[in-house]
């Protein structure tokens, strides 16, 4: 085996030499001058995705605890669920398809749901006036 030793001579005798200092020599010393003296590029590539289908999860969560008449708020999580599926699959197609079913039952869901919570409070007060 060929055991090569490096002794280092520090430049000034009274100082010890700096481990620091010693360790980058010892790497230019390995590793060589860098061969191409232009600074290195980088290259950045965005790629678009087409897989930003909005399930409209949170809504239909909100219609189902708050207002979900005739259960058109839970049919509406569960297209946002298989929605949600699809877009994960990236079956685009079909996670349009059953995000655009979770919409309409939503906007349903919500249409009804207030006219629900206006007849409850207009209907007791009407039956109240008249019985006065």
């Amino acid at each position: 085996m060929n055991h090569i030793v490096q002794t280092f001579s520090p430049v000034n005798s009274s100082q010890p030499p700096n481990y620091e200092m010693l360790k980058a020599e010892q790497e230019v010393a390995m590793l060589g001058a860098p061969h191409n003296p232009a600074p290195p590029t980088s290259t950045v590539i965005h790629i678009h995705s087409e897989t930003s289908v909005p399930d409209h999860v949170v809504w239909s969560l909100f219609n189902t605890l708050f207002m979900n008449t005739c259960c058109l708020g839970f049919i509406a999580f569960a297209y946002s669920v298989k929605s949600r599926d699809r877009k994960m699959v990236g079956d685009v197609t079909g996670a349009q398809a059953y995000a655009s079913t979770a919409k309409c039952l939503n906007i349903w869901a919500l249409i009804l749901g207030i006219f629900m919570t206006i007849l409850l409070v207009i209907i007791p007060v009407l039956v109240v006036q008249a019985q006065r």
